[in-house]
Formats: C-alpha cells, structure tokens, sequence
C-alpha cells in the first residue's frame, strides 16, 4: 500500500479573484482518445490521449505548457482554488469536495488527460535528496513545498501529466467520488489497483501490520477493487481510498505500509485455471 486516496477538501471560487487563482480545468475539446486504431506511427504507445489537430494527432500539451497558459481563453475553468500545490494533490486524487466561496458544495471527479507518463514529486524530491525516500509522504511533500515556494514549479512540471476534471454531484456525503468502476467509493472499503492486471468488482483481503492509521489497530481487511490511476502499477500495489476533508487526508498521507493482497475469486475460475 503506497498512498491512501482521498477526496480533498479545498475551499474555491467559480471565478478568478485575487485569493484564487488557480483553475481545475475541464476537457478541451481538442482532446481525444487514442489507441492503437488511430494512433499516428512514432507517437508514444504510452498515450490514450492526444490533441487533435488539422494534420492528425499529436501529443498534447503538457503540465507546464497548459500552466504557463496553453490553454487560456478557452472557458475550460470549473472552480479556482488559492494554491497550486493543493491543486496538484486534488489531480494526484482524482476528484475533490470543494466548499465555493459563493455557499456551493461543488464535486469536481476526472474526466481525462493530458496522457503523459505521471511522475510524483515524492520520487524526484527523494532522487534529489531533499527528502529521504522512508520520510515522504503527503505531509512532507507538502512542508516542503511551502518551505520552497520558489521551486514548485520545477517540482511539479517534472510530473507532465495533466489532469481534467468534470463536475459531479454530491448525492451522499457519507460516499465518495463516482470510482472508474462507476459507482460511489466507500471510505475504508474501496481500493484502487493496476486495471491492466485486476478486475474492478474483484474482492481484496488486505493485510498490512504496520498500517495503524485506520483505527488504530494493524490493517486487516475486506477491500473491493473500484478505482485505478495511472500511477497505480503492478499486481501488489494499491490505494486505499480514505474518505473525504482534512481528516481522511492526514490518514492518506502517511499510508506507505507493506501489505499481503489477497485476491478472492470463484472456486471454479481456479479448478479451469484462470486464476
């Protein structure tokens, strides 16, 4: 288990103001999907996403490009929060719970991206020593980003992927986000895992001894397979999804724990051998 998911809470604004300045952005129109019917020879196998243009597909712009402007004009903003870093965590995330200055709540999920490879500052800022790699989390992330403002972007940009966001509403509080899987992540219960290799729907026994931010007691536990990410690789390694606001999001931040997975599928799939 390497990072607990969770649906942020961030107070914005449905317009630019002084304090927010920041967009989460929706899904140009120029963004199509890719694959291996009409991707362009020489472009990245990697990509399911690229920018349409009069020649054919290209790659799309990249974090930095679209936060340098690539993309202004266009109308594509659905809120503005005050903090960039804040708003890479709700792209790292997925999805987020915003409080809107004008009274709103307004749930903002994914709806696509940019396609790049996902980089996560923690990897860089471990590779560069600033932080030693036992020691990052999302809280040691954050503190030292806020103890080198002049260096977030050259953190950040390194991570070229760029994620798009839709609007969605918030029917149950007590739930989370519409998951890949479609339906509402359940806090504690649903766990996101490599798509290519697992199938949502699939049970998950869970076991990490070292895990004691969920109640205080060793984690063991009965998970359903609901998300996924482009960060989320291999057959061992998933992310807990665990809940929403402040609270949840100092619990996803220190999940970083070895774990048993144990994967529970039909007794006849494993006398045919499928599993």
């Amino acid at each position: 288990l390497d990072l607990g998911l969770v649906e942020a809470g961030d107070e914005a604004s449905p317009v630019r103001t002084e304090r927010f300045t920041v967009p989460l952005l929706s899904r140009p129109a120029d963004l199509v999907d890719i694959d291996d019917k009409n991707r362009p020879l020489g472009m990245d196998p990697y990509l399911a996403f690229a920018r349409a243009t009069t020649t054919g597909p290209v790659e799309y712009f990249d974090r930095g490009a679209i936060e340098r402007g690539a993309l202004s004009g266009r109308n594509l903003e659905i809120a503005w929060l005050a903090d960039k870093v804040d708003a890479f965590f709700i792209h790292v995330q997925g999805a987020a719970r915003l409080k809107m200055a004008d009274g709103r709540l307004c749930r903002v999920t994914y709806a696509a991206k940019s396609g790049q490879r996902f980089t996560g500052p923690g990897r860089i800022l471990s590779e560069t020593g600033e932080i030693p790699l036992e020691k990052v989390t999302m809280q040691s992330i954050r503190a030292w980003f806020k103890a080198h403002p002049q260096r977030v972007d050259e953190i950040l940009w390194q991570n070229r992927s760029y994620i798009f966001f839709r609007e969605a509403p918030v029917d149950d509080p007590e739930l989370g986000p519409i998951a890949a899987a479609k339906v509402p992540l359940t806090p504690g219960r649903s766990v996101a895992v490599d798509r290519l290799l697992h199938t949502f729907g699939t049970p998950f026994y869970i076991v990490a001894p070292t895990l004691t931010a969920f109640g205080g007691k060793p984690f063991r536990r009965l998970m359903i397979a609901q998300d996924t990410g482009s960060a989320i690789t291999g057959a061992a390694r998933g992310d807990l999804f665990a809940g929403s606001g402040d609270a949840a999001g100092e619990i996803a931040g220190v999940v970083r724990n070895a774990a048993d997975f144990y994967a529970l599928v039909p007794r006849g799939l494993v006398d045919r051998g499928y599993a």
